[in-house]
């Protein structure tokens, strides 16, 4: 695949995913807001789920199949009209395409282009985020643990009281103005400034139980996820509000959880205060790290932590259950509807030949999806060379048909999304169909009616010289036939050589009167055509020859 289109296949794919997080996280943040006088551990939940949504759409939209969208393609095609109206009389075919030439070079570059600028703001999100986490790591490493046994024994009660099963390492840092933080997935770090050894009792533990409360819930690996979601999406204002409001909502939840270990209201917000006016608060190197106390939203926080009226019930394991399936439930949708831009497959291309390996120019090649009605067509160039662009992916029954020659069907081609694939087409010559009668006077017998259809016509032209009968003789009524009043249709198959003569005549139907058989082999073995040309050159050819006996009363 060309780079131009792997561009315009991989834009697509980022504009798809981009409307569909803006319903997703449009709808994390409509029942964010109305759940207000939930727990902000429910609101935390909700912003966590549509963000894991949102980095998982990508990766589930090449893995699971397509929902095409019938509402979705009728629109397109409306605005694809412009406004045109059809008249009264006028007729239309369902969602047809004609792919006459190949994509626009102007529209390729700009995909490519766009793709560029995507990748640039993606790079830069991503540096700060790795250098963020770079200085945590640097940090850690150069960190003193601390042992003291009266900080490692609140350490252990505030753990069992969360039911933290993890070791959690708590770490002295040289900063001496720095403000508590914590970070880490599987060890989990608290890192504090070097005044920590000379706090007071009540301040260990109110700092102890606000950082052990983002470890049990997680709430660094759920930021994390907020900080790639934002980097893939660093164009998107939704995924930097839904990084911005699972933070704070972060900081809520905890608050909730220090002020259920017993902590006074009053007096948590006197040292959230006190830790805000003499510390340092984390530079933008170290935004990935969970502050216990950032200027920005110290004067939400102390509103909530002070309002007797709030909710800070923590979430039981059945409600964090069924949110994270209703989530799922809403996600699965959202990652199987296939938009317009999105369902586009690769280029599907071919050639089209004729029996001798000669290219067949203007043969026309169709594309019929059955479960989405739409059909697209296409013709070969004078190489024989057909291509389909913007096809959506699905199965399709693919046809080719060339005047005079054989229709060509291939029931079942697959196009997947983002992939090329091609199929050459070699045509078969199309037969030849003759019918004679021979009426004689006489008085019809009743036979059983013939369960043999009659061969469909096919009109021989384009690149095929046809063959013309030069020399017919008139099949004559056996005496016999017509005394007893049998009559019918003897059909017989032949290869026109390239001499002209018929060669290898069968009957096809076996149970028609020997008498009938004989009269009309005898009369169509001394036919003589005018051989079929492919090319120039003779070719052998089908023929089916019906002789028709009839009896005239």
């Amino acid at each position: 695949m060309n780079v131009l289109r792997s561009s315009e296949l991989s834009l697509a794919l980022l504009i798809a995913c981009s409307v569909k997080i803006t319903c997703l996280l449009g709808f994390a943040w409509i029942i964010a807001a109305a759940a207000r006088r939930r727990s902000a551990a429910f609101r935390h939940l909700v912003w966590s789920s549509g963000i894991l949504g949102s980095l998982a759409l990508p990766l589930l939209t090449l893995l699971l199949p397509t929902w095409p969208s019938a509402t979705l393609r009728n629109a397109t095609a409306l605005l694809a009209s412009h406004g045109m109206a059809p008249g009264p009389s006028s007729h239309s075919l369902r969602s047809m395409m004609i792919d006459a030439a190949a994509a626009s070079p102007l529209l390729g570059k700009a995909g490519t282009l766009a793709l560029f600028i995507w990748a640039v703001g993606f790079l830069i999100v991503s540096l700060r985020l790795v250098g963020g986490i770079a200085r945590l790591a640097w940090v850690s490493a150069h960190s003193k643990p601390l042992l003291e046994e009266d900080w490692m024994r609140a350490v252990l009660e505030v753990s069992k009281f969360f039911k933290i099963a993890r070791p959690v390492r708590v770490l002295l840092c040289g900063n001496h103005p720095a403000m508590p933080l914590t970070w880490g997935i599987f060890r989990p770090v608290i890192i504090l400034p070097a005044i920590a050894r000379e706090w007071p009792q009540d301040r260990r533990r109110i700092v102890i139980c606000h950082e052990l409360a983002h470890i049990a819930r997680g709430d660094w690996l759920f930021q994390m996820c907020a900080e790639l979601a934002r980097a893939f999406y660093w164009f998107h204002p939704f995924a930097w509000v839904a990084a911005r409001r699972l933070r704070q909502e972060s900081e809520y939840a905890c608050d909730d959880s220090v002020l259920n270990c017993g902590i006074d209201p009053s007096e948590y917000a006197n040292q959230l205060l006190d830790l805000a006016r003499t510390l340092k608060n984390s530079s933008h190197a170290w935004s990935p790290a969970l502050a216990i106390a950032r200027i920005s939203n110290l004067e939400r926080r102390f509103a909530s932590m002070l309002n007797p009226s709030v909710n800070r019930r923590r979430l039981a394991p059945r409600a964090k259950l069924l949110t994270v399936l209703c989530a799922l439930f809403l996600l699965l949708p959202f990652v199987a509807l296939r938009l317009p831009a999105q369902s586009l497959s690769g280029k599907f291309t071919g050639t089209v030949f004729d029996p001798s390996a000669a290219p067949v120019p203007n043969a026309t090649v169709i594309m019929t999806n059955h479960k989405t009605n739409i059909i697209a067509m296409t013709t070969s160039d004078a190489q024989g060379n057909f291509n389909f662009v913007g096809l959506s992916a699905g199965e399709y029954e693919m046809k080719a048909v060339k005047p005079g020659f054989e229709e060509y069907k291939a029931p079942q081609i697959l196009l997947e999304f983002s992939r090329e694939s091609s199929q050459n087409i070699t045509l078969k010559v199309g037969s030849v169909m003759e019918e004679v009668d021979v009426v004689a006077k006489g008085t019809a017998k009743p036979v059983p009616a013939e369960g043999a259809g009659k061969p469909a016509r096919i009109r021989l032209g384009g690149d095929i010289q046809a063959p013309k009968l030069l020399n017919k003789v008139q099949p004559l009524y056996p005496t016999a036939a017509k005394t007893a009043g049998i009559q019918g249709t003897v059909i017989l198959h032949a290869i026109i050589g390239m001499e002209g003569n018929p060669l290898s005549l069968r009957v096809m139907n076996g149970q028609i009167d020997p008498e009938l058989t004989r009269a009309a082999v005898e009369a169509v073995s001394k036919w003589r055509y005018r051989p079929t040309l492919l090319d120039g050159d003779p070719i052998e050819v089908d023929t089916t020859i019906m002789v028709n006996f009839k009896l005239l009363s």
